[in-house]
């Protein structure tokens, strides 16, 4: 949107200004400020024939080009001691790209559909969100990269050139190049990468035009296999050498949990004749959710993911017998993939054929019961410490909205015995029978002291922070030490990848990604979220509220959910000062 420019005249001075529709009435003052000396909350700007408050949307004040706008209010006595802002400020029409799309609440990229290649797309995009794998990328060079070419064309995102079986170092200059620019960009390199690295997307449809469709969780699978290959940590803390360092990769460190599983012969004569159940401890870097005629909720195919039958030789019985192998999670990675096993291959077709099934899933999803009793022991007190925290919390920013309306006089009844609280309510009741049964005796009454609101307050404020410090104290040690597991039990959901159709091999591919909040610019931040996310449909980028995210547990060929992306649940902040107050 292109600004306009005005007129503001102050103490017989004109002085042109350049309005940004896009910005809010604080800014334009700051920009009056830097003109005039006059502090924002000194100064009395007169449009429409009232008062420019501070968060006016300055699009909607119909300003037109060059009309004239009256300024009143002088400058205070310590006006020198104000620090003015260090660098100028810059208007969006006078960024570059790379510099706009890099700017706050800027729309994110979405690459371009070259051919089938939606599921390609929609896994980059869910990756992509993930900081700590961008800010590993950004430091990652290929182990026989000495050649200067290569580090040449690098720096220039083009390193896939003298690269091309390099899919780590691909996918860096991928990001890099998607964080310069908010238009659809062409992952054309990284397709190549992608295609030379594994063949099985090389695959032309079957009609002869063109390349096959492909699933996108095996796209996902195969770029996080060789990420754990070659994308490995530096500078680990508290890593005993630099072997140690050296050998960890990023996923194992925060995509990647541990199954300890007991595997069982189902037949009894088997455990009459002595075979013991046999113990094995497994990685992994996604839960399956199954999905049979039963399954409503991620929960129950979570469940079910975790117990399966497995038909193998048993010495005993000098046989083949099924078993059961029942599985625990002894260790929970800050990102936690699940995969919706959706698809199920059909020999009468030769495709894998959809399951169109409704199974829906929370935006906040508690494992700590598919967990090992070890484990469990540990996140139980945090995790239960976390919801009594939220709710003292919620209790908190209700008690404030209603004293709110009742000073607005909108809540008068609020302001009685309706807006006492339910302690409150039964505590006067009980004094009310007490005082029926007492005689007409007159007695002494006690001095009773009322607190302020801002006492009440300051009480709840210390309430929650002394919670909050006994919250860190429950943290196991060993469990704090691994900064890329899960040490609350409870995870976020920042990811969705979708698919629209009736097979893996047809239909399109989309994701959703949760919108972060503002970056703090002094404290460098991420403020409150508002809750938005993004769709990107290959190159086409649009926001969306969280109610649509509830529209993806499927039910038919409309777009369902394929792979969920999850984020734990952090320990909360402990912050002296009470931001909302």
């Amino acid at each position: 949107m292109a600004s306009i420019p005005v007129v503001v005249k102050h103490q017989g001075k004109k002085h042109e200004v350049e309005v940004d529709p896009t910005t809010d009435g604080a800014t334009f003052k700051l920009q009056l400020f830097s003109l005039t000396g006059v502090e924002p909350e000194r100064q009395k700007i007169i449009v429409k024939g009232g008062q420019l408050k501070d968060d006016a949307d300055m699009s909607k004040l119909g300003l037109k080009p060059n009309q004239t706008l009256m300024m009143m209010g002088t400058p205070s006595g310590d006006a020198n001691n104000i620090v003015r802002p260090k660098e100028k400020m810059k208007f969006l029409e006078d960024m570059t790209e790379a510099e706009a799309a890099q700017s706050e609440g800027a729309t994110p990229a979405g690459l371009q559909n070259l051919g089938n290649t939606c599921y390609m797309n929609s896994t980059l995009q869910i990756l992509r969100s993930i900081p700590e794998l961008q800010d590993e990328l950004m430091h990652y060079s290929p182990s026989n990269a000495g050649s200067s070419s290569v580090s040449q064309l690098s720096q220039f995102g083009l390193s896939g050139l003298g690269a091309s079986m390099d899919l780590t170092g691909s996918l860096r200059d991928l990001f890099k190049q998607m964080s310069e620019t908010q238009q659809g960009f062409p992952p054309l390199m990284f397709l190549n990468t992608l295609r030379t690295a594994f063949p099985q997307f090389a695959q032309k449809a079957k009609d002869g035009h063109g390349y096959a469709q492909q699933d996108a969780e095996e796209a996902w699978s195969q770029i996080v296999s060789q990420l754990r290959q070659k994308l490995k940590i530096k500078d680990i803390p508290g890593a005993s050498d630099g072997q140690a360092a050296k050998d960890l990769s990023f996923i194992d460190k925060y995509m990647a949990g541990k199954f300890e599983s007991d595997m069982e012969c189902d037949e009894p004569a088997a455990k009459e004749m002595g075979e013991e159940p046999t113990h094995s401890e497994d990685v992994f870097f996604k839960l399956n959710c199954h999905i049979t005629v039963e399954t409503n909720h991620l929960r129950e195919g979570l469940a079910a993911g975790l117990k399966e039958q497995i038909e193998k030789r048993s010495e005993v019985l000098g046989r083949d017998a099924l078993y059961t192998k029942t599985s625990h999670i002894a260790r929970l990675p800050k990102y936690l993939t699940v995969h919706f096993v959706r698809f199920d291959w059909r020999r009468t077709t030769g495709k894998k054929a959809k399951i169109m099934r409704k199974v829906t899933f929370p935006e906040e999803l508690d494992v700590v019961e598919f967990c090992t009793d070890d484990l469990k022991k540990l996140l139980i007190p945090v995790r239960d410490k976390i919801r009594d925290i939220r709710k003292e919390e919620e209790d908190v920013e209700r008690a404030r909205k209603r004293q709110r309306r009742i000073k607005a006089g909108e809540d008068v009844e609020m302001s009685s015995s309706g807006g006492k609280e339910p302690l409150q309510k039964k505590s006067e009741a009980k004094k009310a029978a007490e005082k029926d049964t007492t005689n007409d005796e007159d007695t002494e009454m006690a001095d009773v002291e009322y607190k302020t609101e801002e006492q009440i307050e300051a009480e709840r404020a210390a309430s929650i922070l002394n919670a909050k410090k006994e919250l860190l104290g429950l943290v196991d040690s060993k469990l704090a030490a691994d900064e890329g597991a899960n040490q609350t039990g409870l995870y976020e959901l920042r990811g969705v990848i979708t698919h629209q159709g009736a097979s893996a091999d047809s239909g399109h591919y989309t994701s959703f990604v949760k919108k972060q909040g503002p970056k703090d610019p002094v404290t460098g931040k991420r403020k409150v979220e508002d809750g938005k996310w993004w769709w990107f449909n290959d190159d086409k980028v649009s926001e969306v509220d969280s109610e649509r995210i509830q529209t993806l547990s499927g039910g038919g060929q409309s777009h369902s959910a394929l792979i969920l992306l999850y984020r734990a649940v952090p320990l909360t902040s402990i912050d002296e000062e009470d931001p909302k107050a």
